[in-house]
């Protein structure tokens, strides 16, 4: 059923002939992204530029991706107050890979996509679903906002939609992201939706896909243009003592920013 590749920490990867299929598989962490996760996502991604026509990302079965990792946050915080933050650079770079590579890629989304996993979600070419799978932006809660993930989800989804997702920060169902444009196609049997998109995606060649993937980037550069503000945005708001003192708190007690100690 194909080669897997070498090791990884936080994903399990395999190829199938020219399709790649990329697994987030931080179980512990409900697939919270941490700097291990990006590193390794960037270099599987790389690999796949010259080995891969389709890349299929998923994550677990109940948790696709949950966005930040609070507990990294919080060690950082208690080590040096947060102070400096860290570089959103590799992880916008890393959806913009998905969005623009020479690949065409799919999310295969189970359980829920919260946060930064909305990122992962919007950037890709086409997104099949779960149908209990949920998708939601929660960071205003804690004083954040989803700076990075925005330009990737208007893009796809349209202003309205994305503003409506940061301030409500609730879950929304397969069935209504799909109805908004975020999601392509939901089904109760998401792995039988998969092979049917694969059944197709493997009669296109690899050298037509990325001329189209090129042309396409080429058309629109708001992905490109809207960088240095949404590295700019998300590092204040999390170089923020209020926020970080929040985050660790909730790490630690689990108690959202309004409620009382």
């Amino acid at each position: 059923m194909g080669v897997l590749t070498s090791s990884y920490d936080t994903l399990r990867v395999r190829f199938d002939d020219d399709i790649c299929f990329v697994q987030m598989h931080r179980p512990d962490s409900g697939n919270a992204i941490d700097n291990r996760l990006i590193d390794e996502l960037g270099h599987a991604l790389g690999a796949c530029v010259g080995h891969a026509k389709v890349v299929v990302l998923e994550g677990l079965p109940e948790a696709f991706c949950s966005g930040a990792d609070f507990k990294q946050i919080q060690t950082r915080f208690d080590a040096d107050g947060g102070q400096g933050g860290q570089d959103p650079g590799p992880l916008y770079d890393l959806w913009h890979q998905l969005a623009c590579g020479p690949f065409v890629t799919v999310a295969h989304v189970r359980g829920r996509a919260n946060a930064g996993g909305i990122g992962f979600v919007a950037a890709c070419d086409i997104v099949l679903s779960d149908s209990k799978a949920v998708y939601s932006l929660s960071e205003l809660l804690f004083g954040l906002m989803p700076a990075c993930v925005l330009p990737f989800l208007i893009r796809r989804v349209g202003f309205a939609k994305a503003n409506y997702m940061t301030l409500m920060t609730q879950p929304v169902s397969a069935a209504q992201a799909m109805e908004w444009g975020l999601v392509d196609a939901c089904d109760d049997n998401s792995d039988n939706l998969v092979r049917k998109h694969l059944l197709r995606l493997r009669r296109l060649g690899k050298d037509g896909i990325a001329r189209y993937k090129r042309y396409c980037a080429g058309l629109d550069d708001t992905l490109a243009a809207a960088r240095p503000k949404a590295l700019a945005a998300n590092l204040d708001v999390f170089t923020d003592p209020g926020n970080l003192h929040a985050i660790a708190r909730y790490v630690r007690t689990g108690k959202f920013p309004w409620e009382a100690d």
